[in-house]
């Protein structure tokens, strides 16, 4: 079948990641057409200004950049691909666009997020112009031309759609079980994620936590979670002096991938601008972050939290007593972990939320619901009623959000749910301090 102008390459899906691919096509001068079920009229508008018709899955592309939001084989794609389209995601299109450009991927059921942020300030405390993107805002080819190295948040639903793709540094941060909605099998789930090796070679380098078994033929480098250390083993920096919200597992890996990058690009790796580096980060915003105290209990927002080894490793993390706050869409958690952590700290549970009293019943513990005509107000009552439950103005404790399920049954998204958490948690103080 002979392809007809235009029909060269297809953006399916638009939304964050397909906006991004086509502001770069058409910065690029590439045409390209469209598809998307349900476009929104600003993702119409932005389309005609570009000047990017719309397209037809039943035609014949070369080429599918395909969001991670439409499950690799969806019919769609799969006829597509019949007809002889490769199918890929913005990842492999930078890539392939940019071949100069290291890339230091990073991917995990948990901690991810937190460990792409610190790998790129790492690199810039060590003098490299380093840019995270992907999964993480913003895009990926928002920031490749910006950019000396590129530190890229990959999540399994984006490692579905890598042919080919090699990374110089990757990092693997752990490996659970989530998004049984999406893959079905935790096999298929850690096949997607171990994508990220697959296009490595002997010259690249693999970062794991110690004791993960991974079939590659990278240099594989490991961590431990409790000693942030250089590949020499030369430690950087004690756990205990991180700032609070780093996760030590997170600092670990971030280290050794930054080492791992500095010795290929043959810089010099300083333990000392490292340590220096760790002791100046934050944590991402709704990543394990204190919002607001109120006397001796703080406000800790985890909103991301919402796969097994997050919420478990939160509810390690943060001080006794505990008020947790669980709820939004349940997407199949594993929760008996969670049942052994929470014994002997939670000492209330506050449901909100489509599923809120559903966890809170499968977890067994003592549990209370929060309700609202809206998100906003819900999280405010689920606030009040966590601090309430540690005792008041005059308690002590962690009134944690770790909710288990996704935000959007009340909210757009984690963000807009931990800001209204943050925003409900500082009224609280406010309020605390006018009494006092």
């Amino acid at each position: 079948m002979t392809e007809r102008a235009g029909q060269g390459l297809l953006i399916y899906g638009l939304g964050r990641s397909g906006r991004g691919v086509a502001r770069f096509l058409a910065g690029e001068g590439r045409r390209a057409e469209w598809h998307d079920a349900r476009p929104s009229a600003e993702d119409e508008a932005l389309m005609a200004e570009l000047g990017f018709a719309r397209g037809d899955v039943g035609g014949t592309y070369r080429t599918v950049v395909a969001a991670p939001g439409v499950p690799i084989d969806h019919p769609d794609l799969l006829a597509l691909a019949g007809r002889g389209a490769e199918i890929i995601g913005e990842v492999v299109l930078a890539a392939r666009a940019r071949p100069g450009l290291p890339l230091v991927g990073v991917t995990g059921t948990a901690g991810k997020g937190g460990t792409t942020v610190l790998t790129a300030h790492l690199l810039r405390a060590s003098g490299i112009h380093a840019l995270e993107g992907g999964n993480i805002d913003p895009p990926l080819l928002d920031v490749v031309d910006r950019a000396e190295v590129a530190v890229v948040e990959l999540s399994s639903f984006q490692l579905e759609r890598v042919p080919g793709l090699r990374l110089p540094v990757a990092v693997i941060t752990n490996l659970g079980v989530d998004h049984l909605d999406r893959h079905r099998t935790v096999e298929a789930y850690h096949a997607a994620k171990l994508n990220i090796t697959a296009g490595q070679t002997g010259e690249d380098v693999l970062v794991v936590p110690a004791g993960l078994e991974v079939r590659t033929r990278a240099q594989v480098r490991s961590f431990l979670p409790d000693r942030i250390a250089l590949a020499s083993g030369e430690e950087v920096l004690p756990a205990a002096d991180l700032p609070e919200g780093l996760h030590p597992a997170n600092a670990a890996a971030a280290v050794l991938a930054v080492g791992a990058l500095l010795e290929r690009l043959g810089r010099p790796v300083d333990a000392g601008v490292l340590a220096g580096a760790l002791r100046s980060a934050r944590p991402v915003a709704g990543r394990f972050e204190t919002v607001a105290r109120v006397g001796n209990v703080r406000f800790i927002d985890d909103s991301i939290a919402t796969r097994t080894l997050a919420v478990e490793a939160a509810l390690t993390r943060a001080p006794g007593p505990i008020a947790w706050l669980v709820g939004g869409r349940d997407k199949g958690a594993d929760l008996a972990p969670l049942r052994e952590a929470a014994r002997g700290r939670v000492v209330r549970v506050i449901a909100f939320g489509e599923d809120g009293e559903a966890l809170a019943r499968g977890l067994g513990l003592p549990f209370e619901t929060a309700t609202g005509e809206d998100g906003d107000a819900v999280m405010r009552s689920a606030a009040r009623a966590g601090l309430e439950a540690l005792g008041g103005p005059g308690g002590a404790g962690t009134v944690l959000l770790a909710p288990i399920g996704t935000s959007f049954d009340l909210f757009r998204d984690y963000r807009a749910r931990g800001e209204s958490f943050g925003r409900a948690a500082r009224e609280l103080a406010a309020a605390a301090e006018v009494r006092a």
